[in-house]
């Protein structure tokens, strides 16, 4: 059945920093067997990378973002241009091992799958930090410890290892481009917009979209889709991981108000009662047994709630009247699209 179903890549990219890793990324897709239909890279307001990489990346398709700045019109600005009937979302810096295509593709075999995604495994480009715990990896855009999966659906993938049907994807409206990165993840500051542009969730607010659209459809878990997703040294400080906490926090708040607490947060509810109280216990007791690491990881779950949950208030109570316009533009925008 999977031989039927044939994929389309999109693969986006704004900065030339990657330009080893946008390679490895194209790479790592074109030895997929069964092949994709075809590769699309697409450039975010980078004429000098969009030239070069139309130069010099063979069996792509490359084009430039003609919509909103961001990774989500990026994606849409593929998806557009995609002819396969399912559409795969790979990061840039991602690398696809032998075999996700093919266990990506067959759990479409369920014409119920909405759409499918895999796990997420770091690839350390410095030391990975003693007191980085594993149920916060999503601070790296990797599947964290603890993540519902339930029967094989879960409620949405990771953004870096992501599928749809290309009718799905369409139907719905796409991604909003309210929610999501932008091409800088700091401020000019370097400190994170609270109660500001929402940097994430869009694939989120996407999958609830759809399912809500779509009544007994499902999002599909495959184990053996696996991709590894490098996270540089910068992104394994203290710094950045406090940037990213607050800017989930804030980025929770506004998807909460577009979908409602229920969906918006489900997962999390179960995250913050359930997986963090255990994996706390868990590093204390390590701790206490002489595990240097473990009091560091306890301290760091205990941060990375408060500093999420802070966020959060401080953009449900400060920013109301943001929260507000955030969903009056995703309406209009889907409305439009759609």
């Amino acid at each position: 059945m999977t031989d039927m179903i044939d994929a389309s890549i999109v693969i986006c990219a704004h900065t030339i920093d990657r330009w080893d890793d946008l390679n490895r990324a194209v790479a790592s897709v074109r030895s997929q067997r069964p092949p994709p239909r075809e590769i699309i890279v697409v450039i975010d307001n980078n004429e000098d990378l969009r030239e070069r990489a139309a130069r010099e990346i063979a069996a792509a398709t490359v084009l430039a973002n003609d919509g909103p700045a961001g990774l989500s019109g990026a994606r849409m600005t593929g998806a557009t241009h995609a002819g396969g009937i399912v559409i795969a979302f790979l990061d840039d810096d991602a690398v696809a091992e032998p075999g996700w295509l093919a266990a990506l593709l067959d759990a479409y075999r369920d014409p119920a799958v909405l759409g499918a995604g895999g796990p997420v495994e770091p690839l350390w480009q410095a030391p990975r930090p003693s007191w980085f715990p594993d149920e916060f990896l999503w601070v790296v855009g990797c599947t964290y410890a603890g993540m519902h999966v339930h029967e094989g659906r879960i409620r949405n993938p990771v953004g870096a290892n992501m599928s749809v049907r290309a009718e799905v994807l369409r139907s719905a409206g796409g991604f909003t481009s309210d929610l999501g990165r932008r091409k800088l993840g700091f401020s000019v500051s370097g400190k994170a917009r609270i109660g500001g542009k929402a940097e994430s969730c869009e694939e989120t607010e996407f999958c609830i979209r759809t399912a809500r659209l779509h009544p007994g459809g499902y999002w599909a878990y495959r184990s053996g889709a696996r991709v590894r997703h490098c996270v540089p040294a910068q992104r394994t400080t203290w710094k950045y991981f406090v940037h990213r906490c607050l800017i989930e926090g804030t980025a929770k708040a506004v998807l909460s108000r577009l979908t409602g607490p229920g969906d918006g947060l489900g997962a999390e509810g179960r995250y913050v009662r359930e997986v963090l109280p255990r994996a706390w216990a868990r590093n204390l007791f390590a701790a206490i047994r002489g595990d240097a690491g473990a009091l560091g990881r306890a301290g760091a779950i205990v941060a990375g709630l408060a500093l999420t949950a802070f966020a959060y208030a401080q953009t449900r109570l400060g920013g109301v009247v943001h929260a507000r316009a955030a969903g009056a533009a995703v309406s209009a925008e889907v409305g439009r699209v759609g």
